[in-house]
């Protein structure tokens, strides 16, 4: 193939322009070039498409990619988990490279926080060569220290993008803020976030998860995810009801753990309302910057309130994900979340579905 198509975001809150690029035909010392067969299109690709991220553009968008391995470059054998790499294994891969060496990686171990951090998908501007940095196109090249996978056998394509990075995402949160057996767990959003928070809350012992979101197919989704209750936000407008719904729920005093899962602000004047007294919160949405919100500080210091927020994930988290979708269950509940699937030319059509709440999760087929 003599040329790669891609869609590119070369201006905010415009229309993504289908590409081409010269196919990569080479791989250097310990990089590897893939051919994608599934990108998913995050809830963060709206939030890039809208300008609430600094990123350079053009860009190539796409952080949740599976392919089959075209070229390995020397010294490349092995993955993340010692299996040996060879071409046309099936592999996904950790979205960001940190450096390891910074005050964040190494002195306080924060590497999500890495100063030199980048991200396929975010952080790679497709004018400068080797362009394919992202998994809106045919073929993405990965940089030499990327942290790969080949995936089971037993794990189909569409159960890992149905996970997206939003099962690594809730998997890093709730190991920052951590589900204690028998725990009742509030969970704001019913989107990929919010579903994969219920999967992880439900597969550490809570006691009884209690989702608010909508519309009514994401509804249908939390509930067979393993929400016990679900409150539908058209039928229960007001944040005041709904929390009257989690105090009738939780015994009168509020969930021991509230994870937000929406990404808009609003949501944290809400959900800050909702934890009991000594209870956790968890602002695990608020990945891009949507905006400031106020709320008065009495309420964490009158409900001893403990605050945690997380960042993205890190290679170990894909790890751990992997494993859970190797269990039937949630394997399952995965893949079925893909209920939109678009061509790679009609990537508008695509992310215009996300931005507007159609679908469970949607993908691109290039």
């Amino acid at each position: 193939m003599k040329s790669i198509t891609a869609a590119v975001l070369t201006a905010y809150e415009q229309p993504l322009e289908i590409r081409q690029y010269p196919a990569l035909t080479a791989a250097g010392p310990g990089e590897c070039v893939v051919r994608i067969e599934m990108a998913g299109i995050c809830g963060t690709d709206v939030h890039l498409w809208l300008g609430q991220l600094p990123i350079p553009l053009p860009v190539i968008m796409g952080h949740e990619t599976v392919g089959r391995i075209e070229l390995l470059g020397e010294g490349l054998h092995k993955d993340f988990r010692g299996e040996t790499l060879a071409v046309g294994d099936r592999v996904v891969w950790a979205s960001s490279i940190t450096c390891g060496e910074c005050y964040y990686c190494r002195v306080v171990r924060q590497p999500t926080r890495c100063v030199n951090r980048k991200a396929y998908g975010i952080s790679y501007c497709c004018d400068i060569d080797p362009h394919l940095r992202g998994g809106y196109a045919e073929q993405i090249h990965l940089r030499a220290g990327t942290s790969l996978f080949k995936i089971p056998d037993a794990v189909p394509t569409e159960a890992v993008v149905g996970s997206g990075c939003a099962l690594m995402t809730a998997i890093h949160g709730l190991e920052r803020c951590p589900v204690s057996w028998g725990d009742s767990v509030v969970v704001q959003g019913t989107g990929p976030v919010g579903l994969a928070a219920i999967a992880v809350a439900k597969q550490s012992g809570a006691g009884k998860i209690i989702a608010i979101g909508g519309p009514a197919h994401r509804i249908a989704m939390a509930q067979a995810f393993g929400a016990d209750v679900v409150v539908d936000i058209a039928a229960v407008p007001t944040p005041e009801a709904r929390r009257e719904l989690v105090l009738a729920e939780t015994g009168g005093f509020g969930a021991d753990l509230v994870v937000e899962c929406v990404g808009y602000p609003g949501a944290v004047n809400e959900g800050i309302e909702l934890p009991r007294d000594g209870g956790k919160y968890l602002v695990l949405g608020q990945y891009a910057n949507a905006g400031n919100i106020s709320f008065n500080p009495h309420i964490i210091t009158r409900k001893q309130l403990t605050i945690f927020g997380s960042w993205a994930f890190e290679a170990r988290h894909v790890d751990k994900a992997l494993r859970m979708l190797e269990i039937p269950h949630w394997q399952h509940l995965f893949a079925e979340e893909i209920t939109a699937r678009f061509p790679l030319e009609e990537a508008n059509t695509a992310l215009d579905t996300v931005r507007n709440w159609r679908a469970g999760k949607t993908v691109l087929i290039p």
